[in-house]
């Protein structure tokens, strides 16, 4: 897919991010809102990373990196868009900012019940690892989400 292009999202593009989440992520987290993503860009302004087509978007991953581990979030490709290699675009740019940050290993986080995003991680090299659970705590004030 050559006209295709990866790129870091920038503060004017957060708006068309939350409603492209929307309608192509699947589940929902506690930070999908306006002051989430301003803050995730305003801290590490390389971590989310957009895949366009022209002027449409059409994938999006966010490549956290704190200094030790590489966390993937939010890989998602529109519907209509899907597998036609977006979804690998966007990890191979994930993984080069992961190697040149000193990353050593990448980790994503993925629904149990999201199969489509199973075989997509699987395909792409990624595998489960059944002897970790996620803990998590809300934090005063963020609602009782749990998820995400």
């Amino acid at each position: 897919m050559t006209d295709l292009r990866i790129r870091a999202a920038t503060p004017e593009d957060l708006d068309a991010v939350l409603a492209f989440w929307k309608a192509a992520a699947e589940g929902t987290s506690i930070s999908d809102d306006r002051g989430g993503v301003e803050r995730l860009v305003a801290r590490d302004p390389e971590a989310l990373l957009l895949a366009e087509l022209g002027d449409e978007l059409v994938g999006t991953v966010i490549a956290g990196f704190d200094g030790w581990r590489c966390h993937l979030y939010r890989l998602a490709v529109h519907p209509e868009r899907r597998r036609r290699g977006i979804a690998s675009a966007l990890l191979a740019a994930a993984e080069e900012r992961f190697v040149r940050l000193g990353g050593r290993r990448a980790d994503a986080m993925v629904l149990t019940r999201n199969e489509t995003a199973h075989r997509a991680w699987d395909a792409s090299g990624y595998g489960p690892e059944e002897q970790w659970r996620r803990w998590v705590k809300p934090l005063a004030g963020q609602g009782a989400h749990p998820a995400s």
